[in-house]
């Protein structure tokens, strides 16, 4: 079977002004992803039982608390703890079990694995791995096939340290040598001039501090902070946290 490319939600990313437009693929698969969640799916006995299971991570949860439907989400979480109660009794039931071997402490129980697990798994990030994993392959797609794409991408204001690696790492699997060559070069370019610009617009604001810039105008450097977190470590709209 054909795998899917998504060529219209990548080239319209590749549209939206970002510090990171991989960042801001994630972002739209999180909000369509909670969307999902939070709408007549949760009523679903096939994904209930699975969510039942999975749970959500923290990212995700709040995610879906901030959604406003309240009522779902109450149903969400009384059948996922509903769940995990026979599950927690049964295995405190079997206590700790021994390693069998002398001054040997167990250290991986079957009670703190499941509670591992239930920390760290999540329903919606195993739906949205693979689709992010197919707009990455649509974006080395595009770039090789679409002339368009290819301004757009060079045009773009860059990656995050996490997603430019990512890209790198990638590229190989997906282009031929020669149109490796010159993603690779572009690739490059963009993160190191887009960094740098970064790197200008934080001095400015952190000079802007000095009372003897007080009066000078900000440039570009008013949101530099927010925008920094993008480019460092992938955060998108830190003004909308609590």
């Amino acid at each position: 079977m054909k795998e899917v490319l998504y060529d219209i939600p990548v080239n319209d990313i590749f549209d939206t002004p970002c510090e990171c437009v991989i960042c801001a693929m994630k972002k739209k698969l999180d909000d369509d992803e909670v969307a999902f969640a939070m709408g007549p799916s949760y009523m679903e006995d096939d994904i209930r039982l699975t969510t039942d299971e999975i749970g959500f991570c923290a990212h995700h949860i709040k995610m879906m608390y901030h959604f406003e439907n309240r009522l779902g989400l109450g149903l969400i979480l009384q059948s996922h703890i509903n769940k995990t109660i026979p599950n927690i009794e049964k295995l405190q039931k079997k206590g700790r079990t021994s390693s069998g071997r002398l001054f040997t402490k167990n250290t991986s129980s079957a009670l703190y694995q499941y509670t591992v697990e239930q920390a760290h798994s999540c329903f919606l990030c195993n739906r949205i791995k693979n689709i992010f994993k197919r707009y990455l392959i649509t974006t080395f797609y595009l770039y090789n096939k679409d002339a368009d794409f290819r301004k757009k991408f060079r045009n773009c204001q860059g990656f995050c340290v996490e997603h430019y690696g990512l890209l790198y790492e990638m590229a190989p699997n997906y282009l031929s040598h020669s149109v490796l060559e010159d993603f690779t070069t572009d690739l490059n370019k963009i993160f190191l001039d887009n960094f740098k610009r970064m790197q200008d617009e934080i001095s400015w604001f952190v000079d802007k501090f000095d009372y003897r810039n007080a009066d000078k105008p900000w440039g570009t450097s008013k949101d530099a902070l927010q925008r920094a977190l993008t480019k460092t470590n992938g955060v998108l709209s830190i003004e909308t946290e609590t």
